[in-house]
């Protein structure tokens, strides 16, 4: 089992930043990749970034983050990070910090939320 907490959501105004935080703990040596998703009120949930914790590289899913957002990881730390700058009012969403490892199995942070007011 891994666990994640994350951490680093609230209230922030338009052009505004916020880091979040997603420390993993428990079986971490199975994990192949972290990422974030977010669900905004009355949408699906929509895959944002990923790391790959092997390569260290990044995959972004989602367009409307390009140039603004970005996932590091620290492994010593077990730690993925979600840098996001310029942020809109469409970015308000609960923030869910997920890992899935290597045995086919996904772990699911508790979300934390990111409200941007303009």
């Amino acid at each position: 089992q891994v666990q994640l907490v994350e951490s680093g959501g609230g209230l922030v105004q338009a052009g505004g930043s916020l880091r979040l935080s997603c420390a993993a703990s428990g079986s971490i040596f199975s994990t192949n990749t972290m990422g974030w998703y977010r669900q905004a009120p009355g949408k699906q949930r929509e895959r944002v970034l990923v790391a790959s914790i092997a390569t260290g590289g990044t995959t972004n899913y989602a367009d409307s983050v390009k140039g603004r957002f970005t996932i590091s990881r620290d492994n010593a730390k077990n730690t993925v990070y979600l840098q996001m700058n310029s942020l809109k009012p469409d970015d308000t969403a609960v923030y869910y910090c997920y890992a899935d490892t290597r045995y086919g199995a996904r772990h699911w942070g508790q979300g934390t939320q990111v409200t941007v007011s303009s």
